[in-house]
């Protein structure tokens, strides 16, 4: 039986170089009207009873070349449990070989969230009880930025994540902050949803995602880069997304990303804003202190290089909305690779881990309310 290689589907991204024997050669396609790529979804069918070798020939151009030492594969037979597959990058190529036990396998840079997980994700949480929906505006391709307000307290709360179509884990956190927020029967969610309300967008750009993007949305503009003049003509994503936070106020923001080279979680401040105080900085760096005593799925010890007084990249959402709004602002950044301070040799870091982290962030917010 010869091999397929398939990426036509929703946020696949795979072109066939060539396929001689069981080796099988593949390009990841660049973000459109970008430079960006790294983003990788495939499946493969004809694989069972064979031992195949795999080469990314074009990894070492990719926006990230540095994260891939170190990083593995995730494959899966059942597009449920993705378990990580020793690979190799050596002078500019990804390698793993796969010795397959089932008539079609996946392999992708990290598990995949899909536009349809999405579509599914919102039309279970906008059923629950006391959750306000909205469709705050349009992506470029017409796909909704979906919106949710939980819980009626003074402080606003904003949850948003993956600018980064590509950071599939940030939609898994985003999954279990939802789903914490509207469990009715755990007290901690009663008690902050009494004293916050949080406003969650789950997807700030759909059509990455459903292109099989890494960085970019449908124009080729990062949209992380756009928070300090956003148009409706390059990005309407955020235009949509900065309008409503003007109307409710931020007092804490938590933007969700992932990291390629760094193996850990952690935050990544507003140092540099140019309002920024000490005593501002002191609340942010007591979460991050926290939440490492309250989680080991977190530390404090790696991290982004700070920028400097006045240097603050004010088109970067976690900036823009600590100077805008005088707000608590973070960047979570979680790894394609592992935490290594807490590894999982099977797994790596994984959807499921994601969402505890979310629930001891939410947790860890509960406890600090009352100092935002």
């Amino acid at each position: 039986m010869s091999i397929i290689v398939n990426a036509a589907f929703d946020g696949g991204n795979i072109r066939v170089v060539a396929i001689e024997g069981d080796r099988v050669d593949l390009e990841i396609v660049r973000d459109k009207d970008s430079d960006f790529y790294q983003w990788f979804s495939f499946r493969v069918a004809g694989a069972a009873g064979r031992t195949l070798t795999f080469r990314i020939v074009n990894a070492g151009g990719s926006a990230y070349p540095f994260g891939w030492p170190g990083y593995k594969v995730r494959a899966s037979t059942d597009r449920l449990a993705w378990r990580q597959t020793e690979t190799r990058y050596a002078d500019g190529v990804l390698e793993w070989q796969w010795t397959g036990d089932a008539p079609l396998a996946w392999f992708a840079y990290f598990a995949p969230y899909t536009m349809e997980m999405h579509e599914a994700l919102v039309a279970r949480i906008a059923q629950a009880p006391g959750i306000e929906h909205r469709e705050l505006g349009q992506s470029l391709d017409g796909q909704a930025i979906d919106y949710f307000r939980i819980g009626t307290g003074p402080k606003q709360v904003w949850l948003y994540g993956r600018q980064h179509p590509g950071e599939s884990m940030t939609e898994w956190w985003m999954e279990g902050a939802l789903e914490r927020l509207t469990d009715a029967a755990d007290p901690v969610t009663a008690d902050l949803l009494a004293r916050a309300t949080v406003h969650v967008v789950p997807n700030m750009n759909p059509d990455g995602t459903r292109r099989g993007h890494l960085r970019t949305n449908a124009a080729g503009v990062n949209l992380n880069r756009e928070w300090h003049a956003p148009t409706p003509e390059r990005s309407p994503e955020v235009l949509c997304v900065r309008d409503r936070m003007d109307e409710t106020g931020v007092d804490v923001a938590i933007d969700v990303h992932g990291d390629e080279a760094i193996p850990a979680n952690f935050l990544a401040g507003y140092e540099g804003i140019p309002s920024w105080t000490e005593d501002h900085g002191a609340k942010f760096y007591e979460f991050g202190r926290r939440l490492a005593a309250h989680t080991p799925e977190f530390q404090t010890e790696q991290g982004y290089e700070k920028a400097s007084a006045g240097n603050a990249n004010l088109s970067m959402s976690t900036n823009q909305l600590a100077e805008r709004f005088g707000a608590v602002s973070m960047t979570l950044e979680m790894p394609f690779k592992d935490h290594d301070p807490n590894a999982d040799p099977e797994f790596g870091w994984s959807p499921d881990r994601s969402k505890r982290l979310a629930h001891a962030m939410l947790e860890t917010l509960h406890d600090m309310l009352d100092q935002f």
